[in-house]
């Protein structure tokens, strides 16, 4: 019998908190009715709340002000600024220059957040080879999708459905968020 994942709730000790994979709309959820800041990555919403449950004291995000928002036109030849913000404007640029395929791949958007001071010509020249790179490792927020590529990469042949059932299983578990052969227990009760 598997331990049932603790409700997210004042009073979970923090260390359960942190083995448990919770739904970003979970953590938001609890920010929210703890008047702690909601907004941010999943990653900034874990460190508010396990620090919150830890010593009760609320954490605040990142200074709004830090953040460069761009109010004239982006040309070519205009610089990249610092703490960019990758907002509609830069999308609506980039799709200009590069096509209405352009998305803001990760990497690209580490390349932007490092160059400052460099011209978004130089971004536009770069876009094509940093988003044609496969990304060695998949960043963090996005335990889900390793753990389908993992689950694939050890069952060929098995069905998105299968390695969706052993991730909601995985993720309902005490510990890592990893693939693990062991996981395929979770098939056994379909």
């Amino acid at each position: 019998m598997t331990e049932k994942r603790p409700e997210l709730k004042v009073g979970l000790k923090p260390d359960a908190f942190l083995d448990y994979y919770y739904l970003k709309a979970e953590l938001q959820l609890f920010c929210q009715e703890q008047g702690l800041v909601k907004s941010g990555s999943k990653a900034e919403l874990n460190q508010r709340i396990e620090h919150f449950l830890r010593t009760g004291q609320r954490l605040t995000a990142v200074n709004e002000e830090q953040k460069a928002v761009r109010t004239e036109e982006i040309t070519l030849n205009s610089l990249i600024e610092e703490n960019i913000v990758c907002s509609e404007k830069h999308r609506t640029f980039f799709r200009r220059e590069l096509g209405e395929t352009f998305s803001f791949k990760v990497a690209f958007q580490k390349w932007l957040k490092s160059n400052a001071g460099k011209t978004y010509r130089e971004a536009v020249e770069v876009y094509s080879e940093i988003a044609a790179k496969k990304p060695e490792k998949i960043d963090s927020q996005f335990e889900y999708n390793t753990y389908i590529r993992d689950f694939f990469a050890d069952n060929q042949g098995r069905s998105l459905q299968e390695a969706i059932v052993c991730w909601k299983y995985k993720r309902a578990l005490p510990g890592d968020n990893k693939y693990h052969a062991a996981d395929l227990k979770a098939l056994e009760t379909c």
